[in-house]
């Protein structure tokens, strides 16, 4: 359904099938989603087949839901890649998965299957290196794993790393009740100092450390 186009690819780019959505993923995250468009159905399957990534980016106009009065749909050019991790169909025409968050990408260009499902020529964005927390930003950490036990282990990722600067970001910014162009900003910040130092003031203004 799709796959890397021959010519069409510049050096270090791929093709990534994307899901635009009213959401940000974080690299580590989680993403539940319910999943009943064709569209993203047969998306998500050959993703499974084939054990390949699709691209999550935050919609900036349009619908999430294709219909004959969808306004025409645009989206922030940077998202995060996403690997399923669970699916389930409970019934007939409905497939619930749960996504992980991985690489964030830049999309340098895109174009429209015929099915209606966007598939974009991507760049990978370098991770950010893993530095430890700085203790200044310690109380970030501490409401973090406070809220992490009151959501319970189904809702956050398996894997813990209170002692990770880029960990901590991402997870303080995809839990606390921001905008959504706050988050996609949070997201395409590339030092997890400034990301921390962000935050901390937001929560220092809400009274919440």
């Amino acid at each position: 359904m799709f796959g890397l186009g021959k010519g069409t690819a510049d050096r270090g780019s791929f093709e990534l099938p994307l899901f635009p959505l009213n959401t940000v993923l974080f690299p580590g995250g989680l993403l539940p989603l319910r999943i009943f468009e064709q569209r993203y159905i047969e998306m998500a399957k050959a993703c499974l087949k084939d054990n390949r990534p699709f691209g999550v980016c935050l919609i900036t106009h349009g619908d999430e839901v294709a219909s004959t009065t969808s306004r025409p749909l645009t989206f922030s050019p940077v998202g995060t890649q996403a690997t399923l991790s669970t699916w389930d169909m409970p019934q007939l025409g409905i497939l619930h998965v749960t996504a992980v968050g991985g690489d964030r990408f830049q999309v340098r260009s895109h174009r429209v299957a015929p099915d209606g499902l966007v598939v974009a020529e991507a760049a990978k964005i370098p991770a950010e290196p893993a530095l430890p927390l700085p203790a200044r930003f310690e109380a970030l950490a501490k409401l973090l794993e406070l809220v992490a036990t009151r959501a319970g282990p189904h809702q956050f990722p398996e894997t813990l790393a209170y002692d990770d600067a880029s960990w901590v970001g991402y997870r303080l910014a995809e839990v606390l009740p921001l905008p959504l162009s706050i988050k996609q900003g949070m997201l395409e910040i590339n030092d997890s100092d400034m990301r921390l130092s962000l935050l901390q003031k937001f929560l220092q203004q809400q009274g919440l450390v």
